[in-house]
């Protein structure tokens, strides 16, 4: 009988660099994959004929540059460029306003028209999160230091008011440090509350704006978003196709039953048609309560560890996506005049005109309610990546919030879906009134989608909350956050471990590394 020194369960994006190297280190490796394609939430499908979309994870930033270049994934297709615009804000006045990543002088032009001492506190705003990117980013490629030595770095750093402000405050208070335009603050906002259970009241968010803003995969230019030509499917094909050139095996349509379990250690999984295969190591890039509560025996993890996993970890669902096929380009009412559509609909475009607007989305969500006025982020690759859609056609991406998982007195498979998507192209065609005639074709998305198409539980993106609660040395929970659970040899290496979630790489690097470690040892 075959015996792999490791076997990762999900092809994922984090699955397969931990699967790289693994093999990097001279390690035999099985990946099982349960789709019939390895990528999990970073996959590139046709929704209507000649039409592809990113169909979950969309945007490219944060995948670490040494990842990149240890793999050598240009070799195998991967290829980013930057989003220019970076970010167009249309507003239901007609305003609107334009963001340039790494062009801080043309934002600053672009924020004078709301208000001169914005303009101005545009730089004081990028210098703080270049304050805490500094501090945060050489802690990102090891197992996680606590949030106390983080808190003594800041201190160290004469940074310790920044900590204040990134852990503790709220977005609206964060941002009331530094502007007084209400059109500014609802463009900066909605980055802080990308599928998050926080609206902009919520301390502890911008936390998860810094997430957002650390990446390095455009050229090593940090805070830079784009778009993997080809779509998110190029970045985990490269991975599997790198991969493999190192020998790594990977088997799809193999979907994992059950970790299997001998004297107390993990030494292989059962699949769902019943086959057992073995292995030294176990490592897992699903959730943690999908790893711990379904696929590990009840027996085999302490009753204490497994009580916090299911009662604390938080890991709910806010996500609705919509992906349309569409005839044209939205023409945004709010664009400046003469400016080709293409230009605004290359850039990142939010729907979340005010605080107040967002707060009532998330005060929806709170109350089970499907947001009546959800807060919209869009994206569309076609114009910049015609391999998307026919000649003079286009994909977008609506990735829309608040949505919850469980809705009182209704299902998503009861109409809810259409009748939430409706909503979405409705409240869209408020700023480009052309978009209602322009879909060819949808394809629909609720958390409950989300979580049994990807096995993201509630539909969470992120595998967990990536809030300060549910971060460093707190992620999944205190004392396991080191990649090791307590079962010897299985390992946690997706993204409900640190540092968390987006397509990094980075819990898929460092869980190998600690295995190699562990093997060594």
């Amino acid at each position: 009988m075959t015996t792999y020194d490791a076997i990762v369960i999900g092809g994922g994006h984090n699955g397969l660099v931990a699967a790289c190297y693994l093999a990097k280190a001279g390690k035999r490796v099985l990946v099982l994959e349960r789709y019939h394609t390895v990528g999990g939430a970073a996959i590139t499908e046709e929704i209507h004929p000649g039409f592809r979309v990113s169909v979950a994870s969309y945007s490219m930033s944060l995948m670490r540059p040494e990842i990149i270049a240890d793999l050598q994934l240009p070799r195998y297709g991967f290829e980013v460029y930057a989003k220019a615009p970076s970010y167009f804000m249309p507003f239901p006045d007609g305003e609107h306003l334009f963001l340039y990543a790494g062009d801080r002088e043309r934002s600053k032009a672009s924020v004078a028209r709301f208000s001169a001492k914005d303009a101005v506190a545009l730089d004081a705003w990028e210098d703080f999160w270049d304050r805490c990117c500094d501090i945060i980013e050489p802690t990102l490629m090891q197992p996680p230091i606590s949030l106390a030595e983080l808190s003594a770095r800041f201190d160290e750093a004469g940074c310790a008011d920044d900590f204040r402000r990134l852990m503790l405050l709220s977005p609206a208070d964060l941002l009331a440090e530094f502007f007084e335009s209400e059109y500014v603050k609802a463009t900066m906002a909605p980055q802080a509350l990308i599928s998050t259970m926080a609206g902009p009241a919520t301390p502890g968010a911008p936390y998860v704006f810094l997430v957002h803003a650390i990446g390095r995969a455009i050229g090593g230019r940090r805070g830079v978003w784009g778009y993997a030509r080809g779509g998110m499917g190029a970045v985990t094909q490269a991975l599997a196709a790198a991969a493999r050139d190192l020998g790594v095996e990977i088997r799809t349509e193999a979907p994992v039953a059950e970790v299997l379990v001998q004297a107390g250690a993990a030494v292989g999984v059962v699949l769902e048609n019943g086959d057992t295969i073995r292995s030294r190591v176990v490592l897992s890039n699903a959730d943690p309560k999908r790893t711990f509560l379904k696929l590990t025996p009840a027996g085999a993890l302490p009753a204490e560890f497994r009580q916090r996993i299911e009662k604390n970890y938080r890991i709910g669902g806010t996500v609705f996506k919509l992906n349309l096929a569409l005839a044209e380009l939205p023409r945004y009412s709010a664009a400046p005049a003469g400016v080709d559509p293409e230009v605004c609909s290359r850039a990142t475009v939010d729907i979340a005109p005010t605080l107040s607007y967002l707060e009532r989305a998330w005060d929806d969500f709170k109350a089970g309610r499907p947001s009546r006025e959800p807060f919209i982020e869009i994206f569309s690759q076609s114009p910049t990546d015609p391999t998307l859609a026919p000649a003079g056609k286009h994909v977008l991406s609506c990735f829309c919030q608040y949505f919850p998982y469980d809705v009182p007195g209704r299902s998503w498979d009861d109409g809810l879906r259409e009748e939430v998507a409706d909503r979405i192209i409705a409240k869209l065609a408020e700023y480009a009134p052309n978009i209602t005639s322009a879909v060819i074709a949808r394809q629909m998305l609720s958390p409950v989608d989300l979580e049994r198409r990807f096995g993201l539980t509630g539909g969470n993106i992120f595998h967990g909350e990536i809030t300060p609660d549910q971060a460093f040395n707190l992620r999944p929970i205190s004392g396991y956050a080191d990649y090791r659970t307590p079962l010897a040899g299985l390992y946690l290496c997706g993204s409900g471990a640190h540092p968390g979630g987006g397509v990094t790489g980075i819990p898929g690097h460092n869980a190998a590394h600690v295995v190699i470690e562990d093997m060594a040892g």
